[in-house]
């Protein structure tokens, strides 16, 4: 108990942190950008990493850290074959935004639609924006609250760890 409050502790004020024990991306249905059901447990890479980003259109910092790391994102790509899916938790009112925003940005993301908080909820994520490393094994193996420019140079430095197979250790 004394762990797992630890661990909504330090997502609640933003801490990075590792995820001991093998957690799996849960089984929910959420929307495509395109508006078709997904399941999440259908979220893969082909035994390379992949990284879940929860943003919404109204969180600047959102949109700033996944902006920062679009104009990265094709040499992370090359480099370690990583797959990036953004998590829109914009709720029903807002959802006709998304996808106009997206292709605005010319956003190479598989977008998914969390209107619900579905998704959100069984990741337990609190606030955006909130992103989660997998491993190619389909195990959580790290994640981080909020967002400060060079951010994506961490993450980066652990997507490479994870995509040699690598530990990542603090």
């Amino acid at each position: 108990m004394k762990k797992l409050f630890f661990i909504a502790l330090a997502a609640t004020l933003g801490f990075s942190f590792l995820l001991e024990g093998g957690r799996k991306i849960p089984s929910v249905n959420i929307k495509t950008i395109d508006n078709k059901s997904f399941n999440t447990a259908n979220i893969s890479n082909d035994g390379k990493p992949i990284v879940i980003s929860f943003w919404a259109t109204w969180c600047s910092p959102c949109k700033r850290e996944l902006n920062n790391i679009a104009e990265v994102y094709d040499d992370w790509i090359d480099e370690t074959g990583v797959k990036l899916i953004a998590v829109s938790i914009d709720d029903s009112r807002n959802t006709a935004k998304v996808a106009p925003y997206v292709n605005g940005q010319s956003w190479d993301y598989e977008v998914l639609l969390d209107s619900n908080y579905d998704f959100k909820r069984a990741m337990n994520v609190n606030n955006v924006p909130h992103t989660f490393l997998i491993d190619g094994n389909g195990n959580i193996v790290w994640q981080h609250n909020s967002y400060s420019e060079g951010d994506e140079d961490q993450l980066y430095e652990l997507i490479k760890k994870v995509a040699n197979g690598e530990e990542i250790s603090h």
